[in-house]
């Protein structure tokens, strides 16, 4: 059997879709990544390529009479969605040479493999490579020194970059707060409260509520996705998949497939925002693009992250006046994070700010680096909001990197596990909050909504909540910036015990606490209502911290605890900080929360259950089982007079235990009250 060991090709495109990130296996300190090929393996590929291959190839692996083997167009094609190293293996022990095909041996063709992964910069490990097909294909080329350029990715659309479509403008998404027929941003406004003045359905007949329709996305990917709603018009994303259905019917209006152009990161994807007939999204090789929503024919496209780093796209971006703001995934990776804004009208960058700085110097006065390590992090994967009086931008920056070995890194890591403050037009840091300084559990901040005002949200002063994977929600004086109250909403145990090279059990684990959906707010019964995981883990600091660009950089191993994996859902008094009521749910909590003016909670359980609750005590008055786990956002909207509630259902992470074993690709369910 000349093919490599694999179950099936389809577990190539599964890998790449379902995110490295939650995967346990890729916080150990052994994963697949940091041990590729022997300089002996090296070797040995060198004699054999010049000897059966470089005679179409050449000598330098670039000649032109076959494809070349060496630089950024040969890597790409073989980091794409559907390709991979595990291919390439496939590729070379059954097709190659042409004139005998089938001729090498596995042990050879992996000789060879290892010189061309060699040839393209990828370093070399203390293992040589072997025949195990998940194992290959994790291994990303490396792009070496090259740089991202911004300007040549621009790609334009077929039939222009203006769109014939129309909506929202700017002055509806700035009263979207306002406007509960429509859900025109990932936390329904900038403030983030995720609440609705919709009273159709309500706690009286919550347990009437029935099924009308479902949109089949026909894909195991990941459903982490947050619906958008205008004006009967609903826009649902996965990975690289785009659709604008009818909001009332599930009838496909559109639908736009990605095509990735470069390596693919984590295949996580949380939604689109739209403004004046644009659609935009980010995507997981680092594209920002803009669809027209009138059709879905894409307007223009653009690479402003570097897949390369480590960077990629997972969070809903934001659309204000005509900047979109948006920042990349991959602290685990040691990418030097970023906050920025790029105009709408072609993705061209307007401003950026660095979230770490000192690390992309090499250290400084907050980081420290005694041992002259590499040193990143600080991403944004998560929703902005805003204080529209102050033109005030809020972002979650997440963890530093390396994760664990915090004593490597001495100091606060600014700007890392920080609630920023930036000027929207600017990018000026306005002011900052460290919430987990010198983190060394991977403990992102994920969380900085909702944004509430003295006077207008039944609240005595100006307020942001906070809350990350460290379980902790925090309420903060947004004037003086003062921590009012931490609250657990999930299990702390040994928070305080430093992460050492001999380990320690603690709580929550690396998947635990908030990740990312966060809290929506109840002004009536002035109630923040937040999901969480209950979840633990082993954490272990490595001995020896080696750094891969673009992969893992973890520095150390951290073994989840399978067998207790719980969630939360918590409803805390604004002003104060006690929690109200609580509910537990069999499985970690990670889908979206909203409230309505009809007295209700509605939020989903990995067990597959819409929960519609009582939102003055947690009672559930209605749980619909949707067939496979809610793990995304949950939105509600009203379509010519009538009230609509639509969530996701399907694949949420694969880490996680669901409670259920229905294996149902993934969907979008929409339900509401029997018509009259």
């Amino acid at each position: 059997m000349k093919t490599i060991n694999s179950n099936s090709r389809i577990g190539l495109v599964a890998g790449m879709l379902f995110s490295v990130f939650f995967s346990p296996i890729g916080f150990a300190a052994d994963a697949p990544a940091s041990s590729t090929f022997t300089a002996a393996q090296f070797d040995r590929g060198a004699a054999l390529y010049q000897q059966r291959c470089s005679l179409c190839h050449g000598l330098e692996l670039d000649s032109a009479a076959a494809p070349e083997l060496v630089g950024a167009t040969f890597r790409k094609s073989w980091s794409r969605l559907g390709a991979s190293v595990g291919e390439l293996f496939n590729l070379i022990v059954t097709s190659m040479p042409p004139s005998q095909p089938g001729s090498l041996s596995d042990p050879e063709g992996l000789d060879v493999l290892a010189f061309i992964l060699g040839s393209n910069n990828v370093l070399q490990g203390s293992e040589e490579l072997k025949t195990d097909y998940a194992y290959l294909s994790a291994i990303p080329f490396s792009r070496g020194d090259e740089v991202l350029d911004s300007a040549a990715t621009f790609i334009e659309g077929v039939y222009g970059i203006e769109p014939s479509g129309t909506g929202p403008s700017f002055d509806e998404l700035l009263a979207a707060a306002d406007n509960s027929q429509d859900w025109l941003y990932h936390n329904q406004n900038y403030q983030g409260t995720r609440y609705s003045e919709l009273v159709e359905i309500d706690t009286s007949n919550a347990n009437n509520l029935q099924q009308i329709c479902a949109y089949q996305l026909n894909t195991n990917a990941t459903m982490q996705n947050g619906p958008i709603v205008y004006r009967g018009t609903m826009y649902v994303t996965n990975a690289t998949h785009t659709a604008a259905i009818n909001a009332a019917t599930c009838q496909k209006i559109w639908s736009y497939d990605w095509e990735p152009k470069d390596r693919m990161v984590w295949g996580n994807n949380r939604g689109v925002a739209i403004r004046d007939g644009y659609v935009v999204r980010g995507t997981a090789d680092g594209y920002l693009l803009a669809l027209d929503s009138a059709n879905g024919n894409l307007l223009w496209a653009r690479q402003i992250a570097d897949p390369w780093l480590g960077e990629t796209f997972t969070m809903p971006p934001m659309i204000y006046e005509d900047m979109i703001l948006i920042g990349p995934a991959g602290s685990e990776n040691a990418i030097s994070g970023w906050v920025g804004a790029f105009s709408i009208h072609d993705g061209e960058e307007l401003w950026k700010f660095l979230t770490v700085p000192e690390a992309a110097a090499g250290g400084g006065e907050t980081w420290g680096n005694p041992e002259n390590i590499p040193l990143g992090g600080g991403a944004v994967w998560t929703p902005l909001s805003m204080d529209l009086e102050l033109g005030e931008l809020y972002a979650a920056v997440t963890n530093p990197a390396p994760d664990l070995p915090a004593y490597l890194r001495p100091g606060e890591n600014l700007y890392t596990n920080n609630i920023i403050a930036l000027d929207v037009h600017t990018g000026e840091l306005n002011w900052h909050k460290a919430l987990v300084p010198n983190d060394d559990h991977d403990w992102d901040l994920t969380q900085v909504s909702p944004v509430l005002k003295a006077g207008i949200n039944n609240v005595s002063r100006d307020f942001v909540a906070t809350v990350g994977k460290d379980g902790i929600l925090r309420g903060l004086d947004k004037q003086t910036h003062e921590i009012l109250y931490e609250t657990p909403v999930t299990t702390i145990l040994n928070a305080e015990v430093p992460v050492t090279q001999e380990g320690v059990f603690a709580c929550p684990g690396v998947y635990g606490g908030v990740l990312w959906s966060g809290p929506a707010y109840h002004p009536a019964e002035k109630l923040l209502i937040t999901p969480s995981i209950d979840y633990c883990a082993q954490f272990t600091a490595a001995t020896d911290v080696e750094y891969i660009p673009g992969q893992l950089y973890m520095g150390g191993a951290v073994r989840p605890d399978e067998e207790a994996q719980t969630g939360w859902l918590t409803a805390i008094d604004v002003e104060s900080g006690e929690v109200k009521w609580r509910y537990h749910s069999p499985t970690p909590m990670v889908s979206g929360v909203t409230t309505t003016a009809g007295g209700l909670v509605i939020s989903g359980e990995l067990t597959g259950n819409l929960l519609l609750m009582d939102a003055s005590s947690g009672d559930i008055l209605h749980s619909v089982n949707t067939g496979a786990p809610v793990g995304g956002g949950i939105v509600t909207y009203e379509v010519e007079g009538r009230q609509y509630i639509a969530t996701n259902s399907g694949n949420a992470m694969l880490t996680f235990r669901t409670g259920t074993e229905t294996q149902r690709t993934g969907s979008i369910i929409v339900y509401a009250l029997p018509e009259e």
